[in-house]
């Protein structure tokens, strides 16, 4: 599977991201701002067959993109964007808390 053939798409909405592989949605994650410098992510999901294709992650990389456009810090309340937060220091930029 190429990544050349996965796009991401923001939702009409403006609260979330499509992942989509020719054509077929295949993942996706929300969020919800929260005052004027936060944002909550809430949700991610990712077909079962396109787990291990660093879909999520990329999804997490989507949101936490806008945060950094709009100066906001991230809550994470998914289970799965915690992970990649924890796991990957590319979003200590934009993490909210930091565990210690």
């Amino acid at each position: 599977m190429a990544d050349k053939k996965i796009t991401y798409d923001i939702f009409p909405n403006g609260a979330g991201f499509y992942a989509n592989y020719n054509g077929h949605h295949v993942g996706e994650i929300t969020f919800v701002r929260v005052g004027a410098d936060k944002m909550i992510i809430d949700y991610t999901a990712v077909t079962e067959q396109y787990r291990h294709a660093s879909i999520g992650l990329n999804l997490v990389r989507c949101v936490a993109n806008v945060a950094r456009n709009q100066k906001r810090k991230v809550i994470t309340m998914c289970p799965f964007a915690a992970a990649m937060f924890s796991k990957y220091p590319e979003f200590d930029d934009v993490r909210f808390l930091r565990a210690r």
